[in-house]
């Protein structure tokens, strides 16, 4: 359980690098380096379809539902979230 409360302040504090000008094509062709996990991660947080608005807190919703489902790693969760993170963003913009 204290991987989960770490996963959820990184994913409250951190905050998103994407370059300037992304769109999705350069959100697409950033999913497709992430692990498995990560692709499974942003794969459920696109399917929710975030705003920028409500990007993180999609994020953190969808890899915490992941996480507890056992259906990515518990320990590379952060990790993972905010690679997918980045991701999202990069889609969005």
């Amino acid at each position: 359980m204290p991987k989960l409360k770490i996963l959820m302040i990184a994913l409250a504090t951190m905050g998103y690098a994407a370059a300037a000008h992304a769109d999705g094509t350069t959100g697409a062709a950033c999913a497709a380096k992430l692990s498995a996990d990560g692709k499974a991660i942003y794969t459920a947080t696109m399917a929710a379809k975030p705003t920028m608005e409500t990007a993180r807190t999609t994020l953190e919703k969808e890899a915490r539902g992941l996480a507890m489902s056992d259906k990515i790693g518990r320990g590379s969760a952060r990790e993972n979230a905010t690679e997918a993170g980045e991701c999202v963003k990069a889609t969005l913009q």
